[in-house]
Protein backbone atom coordinates (compact mmCIF):
# COMPACT_ATOMS: atom_id res chain seq x y z
CA UNK A 1 0.00 0.00 0.00
CA UNK A 2 1.67 3.20 -1.17
CA UNK A 3 0.50 6.28 0.72
CA UNK A 4 0.88 8.93 -1.95
CA UNK A 5 -1.37 11.35 -3.75
CA UNK A 6 -1.51 12.76 -7.21
CA UNK A 7 -0.37 16.27 -7.98
CA UNK A 8 -4.01 17.22 -8.56
CA UNK A 9 -4.95 16.01 -5.08
CA UNK A 10 -2.14 18.09 -3.59
CA UNK A 11 -3.28 21.31 -5.16
CA UNK A 12 -0.40 23.56 -6.14
CA UNK A 13 2.31 21.48 -4.46
CA UNK A 14 4.76 19.39 -6.44
CA UNK A 15 3.70 15.79 -7.04
CA UNK A 16 7.28 14.68 -6.31
CA UNK A 17 7.67 13.07 -2.88
CA UNK A 18 10.70 11.66 -1.12
CA UNK A 19 8.54 8.80 0.06
CA UNK A 20 6.45 8.05 3.12
CA UNK A 21 7.54 8.59 6.71
CA UNK A 22 5.77 7.21 9.77
CA UNK A 23 6.22 8.85 13.18
CA UNK A 24 4.98 7.35 16.45
CA UNK A 25 3.97 9.64 19.28
CA UNK A 26 3.21 12.26 16.64
CA UNK A 27 0.39 14.07 18.42
CA UNK A 28 2.52 16.50 20.42
CA UNK A 29 6.01 17.54 21.49
CA UNK A 30 9.01 16.08 19.68
CA UNK A 31 6.94 13.70 17.55
CA UNK A 32 4.72 16.46 16.23
CA UNK A 33 7.74 18.60 15.39
CA UNK A 34 9.38 15.67 13.57
CA UNK A 35 6.26 15.02 11.50
CA UNK A 36 6.05 18.69 10.54
CA UNK A 37 9.74 18.82 9.63
CA UNK A 38 9.75 15.66 7.53
CA UNK A 39 6.64 16.86 5.70
CA UNK A 40 8.46 20.11 4.96
CA UNK A 41 11.38 18.02 3.70
CA UNK A 42 9.09 16.39 1.15
CA UNK A 43 7.74 13.27 2.84
CA UNK A 44 4.12 12.19 2.94
CA UNK A 45 3.30 11.36 6.52
CA UNK A 46 1.66 8.66 8.58
CA UNK A 47 1.05 10.12 12.05
CA UNK A 48 0.60 7.57 14.84
CA UNK A 49 -0.57 8.22 18.40
CA UNK A 50 -3.54 7.51 20.64
CA UNK A 51 -5.02 11.04 20.56
CA UNK A 52 -6.99 11.15 17.30
CA UNK A 53 -8.04 14.76 17.80
CA UNK A 54 -4.44 15.99 18.02
CA UNK A 55 -3.50 13.84 15.02
CA UNK A 56 -6.34 15.33 13.00
CA UNK A 57 -5.04 18.80 13.83
CA UNK A 58 -1.48 17.87 12.83
CA UNK A 59 -2.51 16.30 9.55
CA UNK A 60 -4.68 19.29 8.68
CA UNK A 61 -1.59 21.50 9.10
CA UNK A 62 0.52 19.20 6.95
CA UNK A 63 -2.08 18.90 4.19
CA UNK A 64 -2.23 22.68 3.92
CA UNK A 65 1.43 22.57 2.89
CA UNK A 66 0.62 20.23 0.02
CA UNK A 67 1.83 16.98 1.52
CA UNK A 68 -0.33 13.99 2.35
CA UNK A 69 -0.87 12.96 5.97
CA UNK A 70 -2.71 9.91 7.24
CA UNK A 71 -4.00 9.63 10.80
CA UNK A 72 -3.53 6.33 12.63
CA UNK A 73 -5.00 6.41 16.12
CA UNK A 74 -3.23 3.39 17.56
CA UNK A 75 -1.99 1.96 20.85
CA UNK A 76 1.49 0.80 19.86
CA UNK A 77 1.70 -1.47 22.91
CA UNK A 78 -1.04 -3.64 21.35
CA UNK A 79 0.94 -6.07 19.20
CA UNK A 80 -2.08 -7.40 17.30
CA UNK A 81 -3.43 -3.93 16.50
CA UNK A 82 0.01 -2.75 15.35
CA UNK A 83 0.44 -5.69 12.98
CA UNK A 84 -3.04 -5.19 11.55
CA UNK A 85 -2.57 -1.45 11.01
CA UNK A 86 1.07 -1.25 9.90
CA UNK A 87 1.87 -4.48 8.09
CA UNK A 88 0.09 -3.40 4.85
CA UNK A 89 1.91 -0.05 4.69
CA UNK A 90 4.88 0.77 2.49
CA UNK A 91 6.99 3.11 4.58
CA UNK A 92 10.41 4.52 3.67
CA UNK A 93 11.26 6.18 6.99
CA UNK A 94 10.16 5.00 10.44
CA UNK A 95 10.72 7.32 13.40
CA UNK A 96 10.20 5.49 16.69
CA UNK A 97 9.53 8.52 18.84
CA UNK A 98 6.80 7.47 21.31
CA UNK A 99 8.01 7.19 24.87
CA UNK A 100 6.97 7.64 28.47
CA UNK A 101 8.92 8.39 31.60
CA UNK A 102 8.10 7.98 35.26
CA UNK A 103 10.92 9.74 37.04
CA UNK A 104 11.12 8.63 40.66
CA UNK A 105 13.36 6.53 42.90
CA UNK A 106 13.23 2.85 42.05
CA UNK A 107 11.94 1.77 45.47
CA UNK A 108 8.97 4.15 45.11
CA UNK A 109 8.01 2.86 41.66
CA UNK A 110 5.02 0.59 41.21
CA UNK A 111 5.02 -2.49 39.01
CA UNK A 112 2.41 -0.83 36.78
CA UNK A 113 4.67 2.19 36.26
CA UNK A 114 7.62 -0.09 35.48
CA UNK A 115 5.58 -2.16 33.02
CA UNK A 116 4.19 0.92 31.29
CA UNK A 117 7.69 2.19 30.52
CA UNK A 118 8.82 -1.22 29.31
CA UNK A 119 5.73 -1.61 27.13
CA UNK A 120 6.04 1.79 25.43
CA UNK A 121 9.79 2.38 25.41
CA UNK A 122 10.93 -1.18 24.70
CA UNK A 123 8.22 -3.61 23.62
CA UNK A 124 6.54 -1.18 21.23
CA UNK A 125 9.84 -0.87 19.37
CA UNK A 126 9.52 -4.55 18.58
CA UNK A 127 5.86 -4.29 17.52
CA UNK A 128 6.27 -1.29 15.22
CA UNK A 129 9.68 -2.06 13.75
CA UNK A 130 8.83 -5.74 13.28
CA UNK A 131 5.77 -4.73 11.26
CA UNK A 132 7.60 -2.34 8.91
CA UNK A 133 11.21 -3.53 8.64
CA UNK A 134 10.53 -6.63 6.49
CA UNK A 135 9.07 -4.44 3.75
CA UNK A 136 12.12 -2.19 3.82
CA UNK A 137 14.39 -5.21 3.49
CA UNK A 138 12.36 -6.58 0.58
CA UNK A 139 12.59 -3.22 -1.23
CA UNK A 140 16.29 -2.84 -0.41
CA UNK A 141 16.00 0.60 1.19
CA UNK A 142 14.58 2.32 4.23
CA UNK A 143 15.52 4.06 7.45
CA UNK A 144 14.65 3.25 11.06
CA UNK A 145 15.37 6.23 13.32
CA UNK A 146 14.67 5.93 17.03
CA UNK A 147 14.62 8.77 19.54
CA UNK A 148 16.91 7.87 22.42
CA UNK A 149 18.26 10.07 25.18
CA UNK A 150 21.55 11.12 26.67
CA UNK A 151 20.20 9.53 29.85
CA UNK A 152 21.16 6.19 28.29
CA UNK A 153 24.70 6.86 29.50
CA UNK A 154 24.16 9.67 32.03
CA UNK A 155 22.67 8.22 35.20
CA UNK A 156 20.64 10.40 37.53
CA UNK A 157 18.50 9.98 40.63
CA UNK A 158 15.02 8.81 39.64
CA UNK A 159 16.10 7.52 36.25
CA UNK A 160 16.71 3.85 37.02
CA UNK A 161 13.85 2.63 34.82
CA UNK A 162 13.71 5.35 32.18
CA UNK A 163 17.47 5.46 31.62
CA UNK A 164 17.48 1.68 31.45
CA UNK A 165 14.95 1.74 28.60
CA UNK A 166 17.04 4.28 26.71
CA UNK A 167 20.20 2.22 27.21
CA UNK A 168 18.25 -0.62 25.60
CA UNK A 169 17.44 1.63 22.64
CA UNK A 170 21.15 2.31 22.10
CA UNK A 171 22.20 -1.35 22.20
CA UNK A 172 19.20 -2.59 20.22
CA UNK A 173 19.66 -0.02 17.47
CA UNK A 174 23.36 -0.73 17.04
CA UNK A 175 22.77 -4.48 16.83
CA UNK A 176 19.94 -3.94 14.35
CA UNK A 177 22.12 -1.62 12.27
CA UNK A 178 24.78 -4.32 11.97
CA UNK A 179 22.15 -6.84 10.92
CA UNK A 180 20.55 -4.83 8.11
CA UNK A 181 22.97 -2.22 6.77
CA UNK A 182 24.25 -4.65 4.13
CA UNK A 183 20.71 -4.85 2.76
CA UNK A 184 20.24 -1.14 2.14
CA UNK A 185 18.40 -0.23 5.35
CA UNK A 186 19.76 2.42 7.71
CA UNK A 187 19.30 2.38 11.48
CA UNK A 188 19.94 5.49 13.58
CA UNK A 189 19.47 6.86 17.08
CA UNK A 190 19.00 10.55 17.81
CA UNK A 191 19.74 11.16 21.50
CA UNK A 192 18.70 14.58 22.78
CA UNK A 193 19.43 16.15 26.12
CA UNK A 194 16.75 18.11 27.96
CA UNK A 195 13.87 19.22 25.74
CA UNK A 196 11.19 21.74 26.69
CA UNK A 197 8.08 19.56 26.34
CA UNK A 198 5.27 18.28 28.54
CA UNK A 199 6.94 14.86 28.71
CA UNK A 200 6.25 12.93 31.91
CA UNK A 201 3.60 15.44 32.98
CA UNK A 202 6.06 18.33 33.01
CA UNK A 203 4.66 21.85 32.71
CA UNK A 204 6.87 24.02 30.49
CA UNK A 205 7.80 27.33 32.14
CA UNK A 206 10.44 30.05 31.78
CA UNK A 207 12.76 27.79 33.78
CA UNK A 208 12.96 25.54 30.70
CA UNK A 209 14.34 28.23 28.40
CA UNK A 210 17.84 26.70 28.54
CA UNK A 211 16.60 23.42 27.04
CA UNK A 212 16.34 22.27 23.45
CA UNK A 213 13.11 22.96 21.59
CA UNK A 214 11.24 20.07 19.94
CA UNK A 215 12.13 21.66 16.60
CA UNK A 216 15.84 21.24 17.40
CA UNK A 217 15.38 17.49 17.73
CA UNK A 218 13.32 17.45 14.54
CA UNK A 219 16.14 19.22 12.70
CA UNK A 220 18.56 16.54 13.90
CA UNK A 221 16.25 13.80 12.61
CA UNK A 222 15.99 15.62 9.30
CA UNK A 223 19.79 15.69 9.05
CA UNK A 224 20.11 11.99 9.85
CA UNK A 225 17.38 10.97 7.41
CA UNK A 226 18.68 13.30 4.70
CA UNK A 227 22.12 11.73 4.28
CA UNK A 228 23.15 10.39 0.84
CA UNK A 229 22.24 6.75 0.13
CA UNK A 230 25.74 5.49 0.95
CA UNK A 231 26.16 7.51 4.16
CA UNK A 232 24.84 6.56 7.60
CA UNK A 233 24.76 8.68 10.74
CA UNK A 234 24.09 5.91 13.22
CA UNK A 235 24.14 7.87 16.48
CA UNK A 236 23.65 11.60 16.92
CA UNK A 237 23.70 13.29 20.33
CA UNK A 238 22.03 16.70 20.52
CA UNK A 239 22.58 19.10 23.39
CA UNK A 240 21.86 22.73 24.05
CA UNK A 241 24.88 25.01 24.23
CA UNK A 242 23.42 26.60 27.36
CA UNK A 243 24.24 24.64 30.53
CA UNK A 244 21.40 23.95 32.94
CA UNK A 245 21.07 26.38 35.83
CA UNK A 246 22.55 25.25 39.16
CA UNK A 247 20.13 23.47 41.47
CA UNK A 248 18.91 25.39 44.46
CA UNK A 249 21.07 24.97 47.52
CA UNK A 250 24.25 24.37 45.52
Amino acid sequence: MVLSMSGEDRGDASSVTKGTALVTGASRGIGRAIAQRLAADGYDMVAVARDEGELDSLCAEIRRTGRDCRVLALDITDATAVQRALKPLEVDVLVNNAGVGVIKPFVEMSLDEWNTMMDVNVNALFHVTHALLPGMLERGHGHVCTIGSISARSAYVGGAAYSGTKAFVTAWAESLMLEVRGRGVKVSVVAPGGVATEFSGHEVTDADRWKLAPEDVAAAVSQVVGTPPDVLIHRLEVRTLTPPPPKQGK
